[in-house]
Parts: C-alpha cells; structure tokens; sequence
C-alpha cells in the first residue's frame, strides 16, 4: 500500500505540524494495508454507496462523465470516506459484540 502524505498538505510543509499524518508516516506499510484490508465487504459497500452519492453517479454505458475537483475537495471526500469507515468499523463490532452477548446464558 502506497500512500501520498503530501496529498493533504495545502502549503508546503503543513503535514509536520499534523501530529497524524506524523504517526502515519511512522507505520510499516504492512500494518497500514493489514489494517485496510481488515474492513468487510459490507463496510466496502456503505462506503462504495456513500462516495457514489458525494460524487454523484451516471451509468457509465449512458454517459461518459468525468469528475473535476481541486486538492482540497478532494482530501475532504477521503477524510469523510475515512470516518465514515471508522465509524462503521466501531458499529460493526459493537453490533457483533452484542449479538455474542445476547448468545450467552446469564450466569
């Protein structure tokens, strides 16, 4: 997994002062495509569906429809895919975690 950290600075050298993006560029990439790769297709698909909505979506064999941005849009739609992830990765677990839970006998 490659990742570009200039793509979210703005000005030169805004990225050293991002305690984040910091801690991102400390990471084996490994880690960081493990911990990509560990979303479910189901997440994938909210995702998908979400970015489509953002973006706006043509069927391709009806339209030929390009998308023009600038760099900041841009880094604003990943950050909101991003989250969004995040988020549905926390409520995937809690729902599994409560699913266990209701499996199990009161003790």
């Amino acid at each position: 997994m490659a990742f570009n950290f200039d793509f979210f600075a703005s000005e030169p050298g805004e990225q050293d002062t991002n305690a984040l993006i910091q801690y991102l560029q400390q990471q084996h990439p490994e880690t960081l495509a493990r911990i990509a790769q560990s979303a479910s297709p189901e997440i994938k698909q909210i995702i998908t569906q979400n970015v489509q909505g953002l973006v706006g979506m043509l069927p391709s064999e009806d339209f030929n429809t390009q998308v023009t941005t600038d760099r900041e849009n841009l880094a604003n739609l990943l950050a909101s895919a991003m989250m969004t992830g995040y988020f549905l990765g926390q409520m995937e677990q809690r729902k599994n975690l409560e699913v266990n839970l209701s499996n199990t006998d009161s003790l």
